[in-house]
């Protein structure tokens, strides 16, 4: 099993990507990567980015606390497994994006199940 790099229980600022807004400081208990969804306060949220900020001491760095970039989001009611990767959508399609944040190009809102433009 491949361990994360970042420690868990690490002090995490939550920022809202367009506004650059800090919706607040949490300690999570695991490593949220770009596409995951994290539940703050009754929203959901899907992360875009992640930065670590490191902080000098004694000579070395050391990771000081993870900023989270994220947007509002809904939790997408269609996913499918592919390669140990969930993804949104219906991946038998042709014109899925294979994407944790997006469904397809032809149509993103969704949903899969009946679209017209379904091709297998």
């Amino acid at each position: 099993m491949e361990q994360s790099s970042t420690p868990p229980d690490l002090p995490t600022e939550v920022i809202l990507t367009h506004s650059r807004q800090s919706l607040g400081h949490v300690i999570l208990d695991w490593t949220p990567q770009p596409g995951a969804y994290l539940d703050l306060e009754g929203k959901t949220y899907t992360v875009l980015e992640r930065h670590h900020r490191y902080h000098l001491k004694s000579g070395r760095y050391r990771l000081q606390k993870v900023a989270l970039y994220v947007q509002s989001a809904q939790r997408p009611n269609e996913t499918s497994l592919i390669n140990g990767l969930w993804v949104i959508g219906d991946a038998t399609c042709r014109f899925n994006a294979r994407s944790e944040i997006l469904r397809c190009a032809v149509h993103p809102e969704g949903p899969c199940s009946g679209c017209r433009h379904y091709e297998q």
